[in-house]
């Protein structure tokens, strides 16, 4: 929260009062110009950019995230597994049911990061594409991408169908 509302040039207070707990407080900027809601672009509207049996396993600890990240990816014709942290995740791929196509996962996690899985599972599961997503530019710019694709938060859902794309298409090349 703290990481998405300095991109946006906004802040958060905190205000905790021992015992009694904390109040959060999102502050955003004022939209300059205000304009009438309009439907989606009509490409979108349809928008199915997995093939059928493309399956995505979305690594994201935080709820809201997580949930519209699948959403998201649903909606372009993505089958999804979600995983809330890199453990999880992990444990899912050594299961071995399910066949994935791409490994997309936010960087700052609890525990094992986005980073440090991406390279196992590199290491582990040659051919699999990760793609990495954060909301923190700094820790991006200290830890580098290590060959990994990366889409910034907050992301539109043509980026994300892009970098998805370009990461998937990458392996089949490769293959």
């Amino acid at each position: 929260m703290f990481g998405f509302a300095q991109q946006s040039g906004g802040d958060v207070h905190v205000a905790s009062v021992p015992g009694e707990g904390a109040t959060f407080t999102l502050y955003l900027p004022r939209a300059i110009h205000a304009r009438a809601l309009q439907p989606a672009a009509p490409h979108l509207d349809n928008a199915h950019d997995g093939a059928p049996g493309t399956c995505v396993l979305v690594v994201e600890d935080n709820l809201a995230v997580g949930q519209f990240s699948t959403e998201m990816l649903n909606d372009l014709g993505y089958e999804t597994v979600w995983a809330t942290d890199a453990t999880q995740a992990l444990a899912i791929l050594q299961e071995g049911n399910l066949k994935f196509d791409l490994v997309f996962s936010d960087v700052i996690m609890p525990g094992m990061n986005g980073i440090d899985l991406a390279r196992i599972v590199r290491d582990r599961y040659p051919g699999l594409p990760v793609v990495l997503t954060s909301g923190y530019s700094n820790v991006l710019a200290e830890e580098g991408l290590h060959g990994f694709e990366l889409i910034q938060k907050p992301y539109s859902v043509e980026a994300l169908s892009r970098v998805i794309r370009q990461a998937i298409a990458k392996r089949a090349t490769a293959a």
